[in-house]
């Protein structure tokens, strides 16, 4: 049997995929999780064999999660779940330490597979993100845009701040302190070669990583 911890901040969603595992019978969720610490916590206590875990979440994301999974037990595989379906954040999970990576617009069937694979030590990456994957995969990283240069954490407070949030605003939803979060501002600043938060913004913008 497949003991499977499921990790999304949205109760239905998460109702919607267990109802969906349970075509498969070897397959067998034994725990929801809403967040960081409830995740943590439910890995404590129901041992699970995988964990499918949601990479957007408030507060310490599915990425930090992954990581930190990866630290404490490198032998659990986790399935990362998004809503994005390209190279870039699926290379990010993957980096993170996921065994495999489906988006909430795969079928079913795709992430029953990507749980069986995981739980017998094989990668997974769903069809539609497959060959995006790829070729993000071959590019050198001197090629790579700056803001995909940095850390997860770094990636979480750049994103925050081209929304134009403080870093006391920053520092609450990440439960840090305002120190961290302006080491954090200072370094990412450095590595992506801009000099404050109007040209991260100016930046995020010629990108499209935000709209005007």
């Amino acid at each position: 049997m497949i003991r499977v911890v499921l990790v999304d901040d949205h109760t239905l969603f998460r109702q919607g995929l267990r109802a969906a595992l349970s075509e498969a019978p070897e397959i067998s969720v034994v725990s929801e999780a809403g967040n960081y610490a409830q995740a943590m916590d439910s890995l404590r206590v129901h041992e699970p064999n995988v964990v499918v875990a949601d990479l957007s979440m408030p507060g310490r994301d599915g990425i930090e999660l992954i990581s930190r999974i990866r630290l404490l037990n490198p032998e659990l595989p986790v399935v990362a779940l998004s809503m994005h379906e390209d190279g870039e954040h699926a290379a990010r999970a993957i980096g993170s330490g996921a065994m495999g990576y489906v988006t909430k617009a795969s079928s079913t069937e795709e992430l029953i597979s990507a749980i069986r694979a995981v739980s017998c030590g094989r990668r997974f990456v769903c069809a539609g993100v497959a060959d995006v994957l790829m070729q993000h995969a071959v590019r050198d990283v001197s090629t790579l845009l700056p803001h995909l240069r940095l850390s997860s954490r770094e990636t979480r407070i750049f994103e925050l701040l081209v929304q134009c949030h403080t870093a006391t605003e920053i520092a609450r939803e990440l439960s840090l302190s305002i120190k961290t979060v302006s080491t954090h501002k200072t370094r990412l600043l450095l590595k992506m070669g801009l000099k404050n938060q109007g040209e991260l913004v100016r930046y995020a913008i010629e990108h499209g990583i935000i709209t005007h």
